[in-house]
């Protein structure tokens, strides 16, 4: 089946629950509606035409390695090619850098259509964004002028290189060396792991960011430089001069994601080390590579929605043609099609629920840096940023887990034939696996949000943003509608669950911080049920006020069953994770016991 991008329902959340249009009302972002809609439907075009017709060329073919060259899947560079040549490539850069600078929850949504065409394919473009907004923030004159345009362009791309085999997460063990030279450049030796990209025979040119340490830098993460290695040395009029002593040598054979390249790289193995260029300050690498990893943790998040939204339409797809038993609410002939059994129905109503919820986050979270960065006012900025740091690890964190989650009920509505790598079914449960992995598990972002995201300002920016939470809530329960069923009530106790767990995790915070560790990832989840529950009822809401105007388009009335169904179905889940976070460290503690046995 052919994927259809959610143009629409993109474009009723930008209009109706993000900022977007105050910015555009207040001339603080060059863009309108009547261009950001035109935007996403040719984008949306573009995923399903050239794009979603590679992946399962991809998946089968994957990428071969020969004398350190890589070589992808067919059609793979051709349609790079076009996407760069269709300017999809430079839509978040600034346009002093050949960009068109568009609103991040714009590109957010992008970054979604071109992850569910093909996620193989989509993260190559997200790396590429990643790398061009490190050198913006922290590069040189110099660095900028050498790689930026090409970047922007899609003519290169940009690749990330942090950890090595004995570091995984940890990158205080990193051992990469950096030695500086005469001519201000540095040689850089050592390997690194997991580059996705690294190595690919579709761009001229590969410009990767390395970790890596100095002779004399101090130990752990305070020790970390950040340096520009490219594959092909620039010359000074921009042409690419001899090759960099940084080569590819192993590709992984992976679970999923066979179209995408993910390399090992060696740095300085063939001579005097590989040429590079410091970007920031000495020992400050860590601080400008988060630039890059922020941004790529909130687009792998988008890379969990994308599977999930490919693999509910797919279940969808083959619910309505699948004809199996009887169903009470079926009056044709024959068998029923499947997705007229009530057990069907609530699986395919959870995977579009789950997944509408977690690309709500995650375009909130877009909205949220969109306000930090473009408001005038320094406070409003502040609060932006502190309301963004707080919802990227949920962001990160659900939507991966719910990449996972829905493409396996997407498995489990094709029944056996989901089991059967035909239908492309099990290929999104296959390729959705390593989302929870990328850029930080899911247990380090649930760390990262309750003992560094909840203390923003003494608590204060967690419970304005539950404070919210708690407003839509009594908004809905003020309806009183049919439509709307218990959803308000619902949502409600979900809010409220959460406002006692925050409460709990900010007094053990400091005084007990096994106990918040025990309960971190049970916390991240019940927070993203308040938060999914709330911003799924604001676009209802807003669909109930199109109702009531007048306005007859079906969508209005889905996205409000839609709403009242993660309220009523799955926010109820809130009050069970309350209680583990509350006293699960005690059944934690106790399992030592089972973790001593061989």
């Amino acid at each position: 089946m052919a994927y259809r991008a959610p143009v629409e329902d993109i474009s009723f959340f930008l209009k109706t629950c993000t900022a977007l249009p105050r910015l555009i009302d207040e001339g603080l972002v060059d863009v309108s509606f009547d261009l950001v809609d035109p935007i996403l439907e040719e984008a949306g075009k573009f995923a399903s035409s050239v794009v979603e017709p590679l992946d399962q060329v991809g998946d089968k073919e994957g990428c071969s390695l020969k004398d350190g060259a890589v070589t992808t899947p067919t059609g793979w560079k051709q349609s790079y090619k076009a996407w760069g040549e269709a300017g999809w490539s430079s839509v978040a850069a600034e346009e002093k850098f050949g960009g068109q600078h568009l609103p991040l929850a714009v590109t957010s949504a992008l970054t979604e259509f071109w992850n569910t065409a093909s996620p193989s394919f989509g993260i190559g473009g997200v790396l590429s964004m990643g790398a061009i907004e490190a050198l913006s923030a922290h590069g040189s004159e110099h660095l900028q002028k050498t790689y930026l345009e090409k970047l922007v362009s899609g003519q290169w791309s940009g690749t990330m290189n942090l950890t090595e085999p004995q570091a995984g997460s940890d990158l205080a063990a990193l051992r990469a060396k950096a030695v500086k030279q005469d001519d201000g450049t540095y040689r850089i030796f050592g390997s690194k792991i997991f580059i996705t990209y690294g190595e690919n025979d579709i761009f001229e040119n590969i410009v990767h960011l390395v970790l890596a340490r100095l002779p004399d830098a101090p130990a752990g993460t305070k020790g970390i430089s950040l340096f520009v290695v490219p594959k092909f040395l620039v010359n000074e009029d921009g042409s690419l001069g001899a090759r960099n002593d940084v080569w590819c040598t192993g590709i992984e054979h992976k679970l999923g994601l066979h179209g995408s390249p993910t390399c090992t790289m060696t740095f300085g193995d063939k001579g005097e080390g590989a040429i590079g260029w410091l970007v920031g300050e000495e020992n400050r690498g860590l601080a400008c590579m988060f630039t890059m990893m922020n941004n790529a943790r909130l687009a792998v998040g988008i890379q969990g929605v994308a599977v999930a939204e490919r693999a509910t339409q797919r279940a969808f797809e083959y619910a309505k043609e699948r004809r199996q038993g009887k169903a009470s609410s079926w009056k044709g002939e024959g068998m029923a099609p499947i997705i007229e059994h009530p057990d069907v129905q609530r699986m395919l109503l959870t995977m579009r629920a789950e997944t509408d919820a977690a690309r709500a986050i995650c375009l909130m979270t877009a909205d949220a840096l969109d306000r930090y960065h473009r408001l005038p006012d320094e406070a409003a900025r502040a609060s932006a940023h502190a309301e963004a740091s707080l919802l990227t690890p949920v962001a990160k964190a659900f939507s991966t887990d719910t990449g996972i989650e829905v493409s396996s009920l997407g498995v489990q509505v094709h029944g056996g034939m989901g089991y059967i790598e035909e239908t492309g079914a099990a290929q999104h449960y296959r390729d959705a696996r390593i989302f929870a992995i990328y850029e930080g598990t899911n247990g380090i972002q649930a760390i990262d949000l309750v003992t560094r995201k909840l203390s923003q300002q003494n608590g204060d920016v967690v419970n304005a943003l539950i404070d919210s939470y708690r407003e839509t809530a009594e908004e809905v329960k003020a309806m009183d509608s049919a439509q709307f069923g218990h959803a308000g009530l619902r949502l409600a106790e979900a809010v409220e669950a959460l406002g006692r767990s925050t409460r709990q995790m900010m007094d053990w915070l400091g005084a007990d911080n096994q106990k918040v560790l025990a309960g971190a990832t049970p916390y991240l989840r019940l927070f993203a049920r308040a938060a999914g529950g709330a911003y799924l009822a604001r676009a209802a809401l807003a669909a109930a006020r199109a109702q009531s105007e007048g306005q007859t388009d079906p969508r209005l009335a889905a996205r409000i069953a839609t709403a009242r169904f993660f309220a009523e179905n799955l926010c109820p889940q809130a009050s069970g994770l309350e209680q583990i976070v509350a006293g699960g460290y005690h059944s934690l503690a106790g399992g030592e016991v089972v973790l001593k046995l061989d």
